[in-house]
């Protein structure tokens, strides 16, 4: 069960959205939301003691940035209490957004943050932000799409299963949503590839461990072609999905070299919410 969620909140028009869609999981499973801003001031920022006397001062507009915090944070008091929500609070803390966020999700369920738009710049927000949470926040991470108007979200799921610890994460963690499915696909793609990872009836075992949790699920096997990423969401656009469950593959130190193909392509062209743990 999820009692504490975070969602990202800043600047950017999409916020709302991502507000309303973290609301409504709140209110389904009875949720404490926290609302967390972040100022992009990183504790590096501030002087220190061993700063020589004689080096010029350096000026950052912190009473600027935290207003602009405060601001975006009066926008989630309104949207959290017009939800109807009776447990909410909002979180300002001075750190860069991939830091700060990744830090804060340790001490909640599950994270609900923004698809990073390619072709938009906005000041302050790094463009890997999706992928840096996913790959250090150490929860599960909820990201809602910036073209998708959806907010129940996880009325028709896929599942993309490949016998990864990464997809055992993500699955697992998103059971009690699952149990809420109208419908729920698991598929494999490419099952030849890793035959002594799915035996001879590709996704059974996951699937027959779902229905043990009261979860009804419809099991395919089927070839990617040359991208499981573009596979797994074309997938899930022809059953109709409002949610895609599956693994990230990164690693965190070098994730700009060696984010998994799938992950990078789900993160970047996603039109429906992605459910991701690493």
């Amino acid at each position: 069960m999820y009692k504490t969620i975070l969602v990202y909140v800043d600047e950017t028009a999409a916020t709302a959205h991502r507000i309303e869609v973290a609301a409504n999981l709140a209110r389904k499973f009875e949720s404490h939301l926290v609302g967390t801003a972040i100022t992009g001031l990183s504790a590096y920022m501030f002087p220190v003691s061993g700063i020589g006397a004689g080096m010029p001062p350096i000026v950052f507009p912190i009473d600027e940035l935290r207003a602009a915090a405060a601001q975006v944070l009066d926008r989630f008091d309104q949207l959290a209490s017009s939800a109807g929500l009776s447990s909410f609070e909002r979180s300002m803390v001075d750190d860069e957004a991939g830091f700060g966020i990744s830090l804060r999700a340790r001490y909640s369920d599950v994270v609900v943050i923004g698809q990073c738009r390619s072709d938009a710049f906005t000041p302050g927000i790094r463009s890997d932000l999706a992928e840096h949470v996913v790959l250090n926040g150490m929860r599960p991470v909820l990201v809602v799409p910036h073209s998708s108007s959806v907010v129940d979200i996880g009325r028709i799921v896929t599942i993309g299963w490949n016998g990864s610890a990464e997809a055992v994460r993500a699955i697992t963690s998103a059971i009690p949503l699952l149990k809420r499915a109208q419908r729920v696909d698991l598929v494999v793609f490419n099952a030849e590839e890793d035959i002594e990872l799915h035996g001879d009836d590709p996704g059974a075992d996951m699937g027959l461990y779902l229905a043990r949790h009261g979860i009804r699920v419809k099991v395919s096997a089927t070839a990617a072609g040359r991208d499981d990423g573009d596979a797994i969401l074309t997938f899930a656009a022809d059953t109709g999905a409002d949610l895609i469950v599956m693994g990230a593959y990164g690693h965190s130190r070098f994730q700009e070299f060696l984010l998994g193909g799938m992950t990078r392509t789900a993160l970047a062209s996603s039109p429906v919410a992605l459910w991701m743990s690493h």
